[in-house]
């Protein structure tokens, strides 16, 4: 397949993905928090421990403004801050407990979305998407 080709495919695929990711976490999030926090928490469960620079990259944000909305989460008791044993100037993010109880409710309701989602699929292509996903994670998401 020629490569201009397989980029566009790669375009269309990621605004498809997102598409999909804003159906899915639709009235996901709790009504407490903001977007952006949702997605400094989503990142921070599926990642954790993070540090504050990996979140600012992942999120698009500057570091001052990272820094303030993690403040906020802090505040809220979502998130925790820890300091590494050996440099204790270096600090990693991880969920509080009542962090973790908000994004296992999140993620309770977009698995409930995924499964109606995939409802009809045959086993034969639930597999095919499972093969698809772990080869997309190896060699392109990596």
């Amino acid at each position: 397949m020629e490569k201009k080709a397989l980029f566009t495919k790669l375009v269309s695929f990621t605004t498809s993905v997102h598409r999909v990711t804003q159906e899915l976490t639709q009235n996901a999030k709790s009504d407490s928090i903001t977007p952006v926090h949702y997605n400094i928490l989503e990142y921070v469960t599926v990642s954790q421990p993070v540090t504050p620079s990996e979140i600012s990259d992942c999120q698009h944000m500057s570091m001052p403004n990272t820094s303030r909305e993690l403040r906020k989460l802090i505040e809220k008791g979502l998130i925790e801050k820890i300091s590494d044993t050996e440099d204790r100037r270096k600090q990693y993010i991880r969920l509080s407990d009542e962090g973790e109880d908000l994004m296992k409710e999140a993620f309770a309701t977009i698995e409930s979305k995924f499964l109606a989602r995939i409802q009809n699929a045959s086993k034969e292509d639930l597999e095919e998407i499972d093969r698809a996903l772990d080869i997309l994670q190896t060699k392109l998401f990596f």
